[in-house]
């Protein structure tokens, strides 16, 4: 083998090392983007987390002003999810309506502030039949 074989060997080093620089410098990048983009969704979901607990603790304290039980509702929704999901892997059913479960969970939300005497009934309260013993009275003597 003479220099010209020689010459070229090293020249394919020389192609390597360079191509490997580049390699190396465009992994650098990639790894100091990948670090800016962890630190920014670590510091987005800090944020999220911040203000889920400040609304929890917000819905908690309503909850609590209006007498609802929130562990309850809490367990409540864990045994349908459960219970849903047992369904859906035993049966081999498609997954629960999510709009059925938005539309009752809305009716349930529409409820939540409601008292007894806002709760209409289909039997008669007794103020309603004193309401309609009065005025059948005064129609009655007119």
């Amino acid at each position: 083998m003479g220099i010209g074989g020689t010459a070229k060997k090293l020249q394919k080093v020389a192609e390597m090392g360079e191509e490997l620089y580049k390699r190396i410098n465009d992994l650098r990048a990639q790894v100091a983007e990948m670090r800016e983009t962890v630190t920014a969704t670590h510091n987005r979901v800090d944020r999220l987390e911040k203000e889920a607990a400040e609304q929890r603790a917000i819905l908690q304290a309503l909850a609590e002003r209006e007498g609802i039980d929130v562990d309850a509702l809490i367990a409540e929704a864990h045994i349908s999810e459960a219970e849903s999901g047992v369904t859906a892997d035993a049966g081999g059913e498609a997954a629960p309506d999510v709009d059925a479960d938005t539309e009752t969970q809305a009716a349930d939300d529409a409820s939540v502030g409601a008292t007894d005497a806002d709760v209409a009934t289909d039997e008669p309260s007794e103020s309603d039949s004193e309401s309609t013993a009065d005025a059948e009275s005064t129609r009655d003597s007119k």
